[in-house]
């Protein structure tokens, strides 16, 4: 063999393991990346080509892809789309996917670990592959109940969890909007309803999920954690005489809600202060305690901790190394802590289920097309944010608010109800408020927590749908 001859066939060798190492790289170990990549327009053409797995409620499917003329074989449909947009999201070619139609992709397309086998059968027989179908965790006529609960032209959330599992049993939100407006196969017209449905609702945002995106002061509801706080520290209980000034100037400057009765007394135990949301004492209590057991407290409830359930949720804010005036405003839920409507109702939940909390869930189980189960969620420990003794002294001052508080709106006569109640002034001259409502029946073992939460409205308008909607729920659940 010459020496041109060698030459040539070491380079065609050369090429022939470039190439064959560039297609196995491309086939194994890249196959993640360029099919998780936007720009790779195949992978997401042979997507829509699939038979993707259904979201179901009930057994019945709220999302699923049906065979379609169109330019696609399939098309996703999705059924009372504004009551569960913010939890089904939209599968899209134009605007990509949202919710549990992104963080639920794998297993919608087949594509998961425990899916693999059916795969791996499906490689050999030339069956096309099919994706699983998730069944959530919530109840279909809880869900529409609350949902009509919210206003049109409102911004809010509720939710309702049970406190020993976890499980969501309603989550919904308003502004909402219909899905199937953005899960069209034309660009174009995809392009066009996204338009549509942001100009028709400036307070919307498609890719958010408000009961878990949205922060905001959480107002006196936060009142439940001070109250952790300071019984952890041995130094208050239920009959501590505290002092209960109509005004104070130090640590900062604040009253007590002018239209409540806390004027009425000028010491007053813990029992009536928290029944009544009196601002001064805790305000003084922050100055005794410092900050540290509030942050100590806030992070094991949850406070900047990111949380998969499975829907990601922003983070809930606490902020650490507060001044004496910046903690006092804080222990009345302003300042800079902001809360999600999900974090509010951990903190429920904590409080319900002796001082643990259970992780927030919102998949039963995961099917596969011939209905096997391929994975079912099992109730799982999110944190043990404080002692069951504490936690059943926060549960009888809340039930205080209930009984003769700012809670009385919410009593269901015979059933035993702990909450608490919240109002966040925004500083504004238009009397904007936050107003929440968070709390749990029955109080002696507890089956639901409730959380109800409304950005920035006005007074007397959020304080009619707090109290007097956890009483329609609670009515709702508990068939009185």
């Amino acid at each position: 063999m010459n020496q041109a001859i060698r030459n040539t066939w070491i380079a065609v060798m050369v090429l022939f393991v470039l190439c064959l190492g560039a297609l196995s790289y491309v086939q194994f170990f890249a196959a993640k990346d360029l099919n998780a990549n936007p720009l790779n327009n195949r992978q997401l053409f042979r997507d829509f080509d699939l038979p993707r797995g259904a979201i179901l409620v009930d057994g019945k499917p709220i999302a699923e892809s049906v065979p379609t003329d169109g330019q696609f074989k399939y098309q996703r449909v999705y059924t009372d789309p504004e009551l569960y947009s913010h939890l089904t999201g939209f599968y899209s070619l134009a605007n990509g996917s949202t919710q549990l139609e992104s963080v639920m992709n794998p297993e919608l397309t087949g594509k998961s670990q425990d899916q693999f086998f059916d795969r791996l059968v499906n490689l050999f027989s030339g069956k096309e592959n099919e994706g699983a179908s998730v069944e959530l965790t919530i109840d279909h006529e809880l869900q529409k109940f609350v949902y009509d609960l919210i206003p049109e032209g409102t911004r809010g959330s509720i939710i309702v969890s049970e406190p020993k599992t976890g499980n969501i049993l309603a989550m919904a939100s308003k502004p909402s909007y219909d899905t199937n407006l953005l899960a069209v196969h034309s660009t174009n017209k995809a392009a066009e309803n996204m338009k549509k449905v942001l100009a028709e609702n400036p307070n919307l945002s498609p890719y958010r999920n408000p009961a878990l995106f949205n922060t905001m002061n959480p107002g006196s509801s936060f009142k439940i954690l001070d109250l952790v706080a300071g019984l952890e520290s041995g130094n208050y209980n239920a009959d501590t005489v505290l002092k209960n000034p109509e005004k104070i100037t130090d640590p900062v400057k604040m009253s007590n809600f002018n239209e409540g009765i806390c004027a009425s007394r000028s010491e007053a135990t813990l029992e009536f202060i928290v029944a009544q949301s009196c601002n001064t004492p805790f305000a003084l209590m922050s100055k005794e305690l410092g900050p540290e057991p509030f942050e100590n407290v806030t992070e094991r409830f949850g406070f900047g901790q990111q949380l998969n359930i499975p829907l990601p949720v922003q983070p809930s804010v606490f902020p650490p190394n507060m001044t004496p005036a910046e903690l006092a405003h804080a222990s009345i839920g302003g300042s800079e802590v902001m809360t999600t409507a999900m974090q509010m109702n951990m903190v429920a939940m904590g409080i319900a289920n002796d001082g643990v909390i259970m992780e927030p869930n919102l998949v039963k189980q995961v099917m596969a097309p011939d209905l096997r189960v391929l994975s079912s969620s099992e109730p799982k420990e999110f944190s043990t944010a404080t002692t069951k003794e504490v936690a059943d002294q926060v549960t009888d001052l809340m039930r205080g608010s209930v009984k003769s508080g700012t809670a009385m709106r919410a009593a269901v006569p015979g059933l035993d109800i702990a909450a608490k109640t919240g109002t966040a002034d925004l500083g504004l001259d238009s009397g904007v408020v936050n107003s929440w409502i968070t709390g749990f029946a029955p109080a002696d073992d507890p089956e639901v927590a409730v959380t109800i939460a409304f950005e920035r409205i006005d007074y007397p308008t959020g304080s009619s749908l707090t109290s007097p909607n956890m009483k329609k729920i609670l009515e709702a659940v508990f068939n009185q």
